[in-house]
């Protein structure tokens, strides 16, 4: 979040809300901390029209949504209000490893126990199916041969940390081109 604040100086945007459906999620004491105002909400709050999320979405003007460590689908009615806004940031070289089940450790554990010789995250926009948008930013890493689920994890970690907050900056940079945001 602080990445993604620090281009404010060229880009102007504003972090104006966090959401998340674990009370206890690290990203609202970093939302304390910044003084940016954040939601806990339901699973069943996400997905009915009209209610909690979406609400609080409209009510602080948000254009555009980015998920991190969000393994909730997004329902119909948000990816459709939200159309080409929604971004999220999976661990591995989509089409791979990708779906319902497939998040953190599990992708890793799972690449590392299929032999691949790297792996990485794909940066995309959010559909209707799990993992399947449109692609904005792959990068890789190496998978070693002694790695585990952890030491994987922290080079994709890496990867999201250096590439995450500058595509998402491109991307507003285009929307905005198209006059889309």
């Amino acid at each position: 979040m602080e990445d993604i604040r620090n281009w404010e100086t060229t880009l102007n945007p504003k972090v104006s809300l966090v959401l998340s459906n674990k009370k206890d999620a690290f990203v609202l004491q970093r939302a304390a901390n910044l003084n940016v105002q954040s939601l806990v909400f339901s699973p069943s709050q996400l997905r009915e029209p009209g209610e909690v999320v979406q609400k609080a979405l409209e009510k602080n003007n948000i254009n555009l949504v980015i998920l991190a460590g969000f393994l909730l689908k997004m329902p119909d009615h948000l990816v459709e209000q939200y159309d080409r806004r929604i971004i999220n940031v999976h661990p591995s070289l989509l089409p791979k490893y990708g779906g319902k089940g497939m998040y953190g450790d599990k992708v890793h554990a799972t690449v590392i126990a299929a032999g691949e010789n790297e792996s990485g995250i794909t940066i995309h926009l959010v559909d209707h199916e799990y993992d399947n948008g449109t692609h904005l930013f792959q990068a890789k890493c190496p998978v070693i041969k002694e790695d585990t689920a952890q030491t994987l994890a922290t080079r994709i970690h890496q990867l999201e940390k250096d590439h995450f907050p500058r595509v998402i900056c491109e991307y507003i940079i285009k929307l905005r081109k198209e006059s889309y945001l």
